[in-house]
């Protein structure tokens, strides 16, 4: 059998990629230079921000999964490194992105993949997660899907 992950962990890094999404769209208002492109990250960022609290709500009802480790922080750092190619995992690294940007339509194509990457990796991961988790998973998809139709929204009104 492979290696399952429980739920709770997928939320805790459901939360740091928020945090980053919500840095990545902060420096996106202060960069931008479009009325219409500044209002929907102002309105993402915010978005963010109450996905960080929904997903703390839905961690809080989880059971707590304590793999066992050669050392503290192991296991999320395996799941770290296996997330870091698809999304903002890394403190920092939403600000970091945004920074470099130099429009908007970069900053909405950006946007786009960083979304489309964390429904990839949702996915990804409902398939090694015990079938109970999967409604915390499918909760996650979707709102990661909300936020992908607003920046296709955006993209077409630029």
């Amino acid at each position: 059998m492979g290696i399952i992950f429980a739920g709770s962990e997928i939320v805790e890094l459901g939360v740091q990629v928020e945090k980053n999404g919500r840095d990545f769209y902060n420096t996106l208002v202060r960069q931008s230079k479009h009325k219409d492109a500044k209002e929907i990250f102002k309105y993402l960022a915010g978005e963010e921000e109450k996905h960080i609290a929904t997903f703390q709500r839905i961690l809080d009802k989880l059971e707590k999964y304590e793999p066992p480790e050669s050392y503290p922080g192991e296991y999320f750092a395996y799941m770290n490194a296996l997330a870091s190619d698809y999304v903002f995992t890394k403190k920092d690294k939403g600000k970091e992105i945004a920074k470099n940007i130099t429009s908007d339509k970069e900053a909405v194509d950006m946007g786009i993949g960083f979304e489309k990457d964390s429904i990839l990796f949702y996915e990804g991961m409902r398939r090694v997660v015990p079938e109970y988790d999967h409604k915390v998973l499918d909760e996650l998809i979707r709102q990661e899907q909300n936020h992908l139709r607003q920046l296709s929204d955006l993209k077409k009104a630029l």
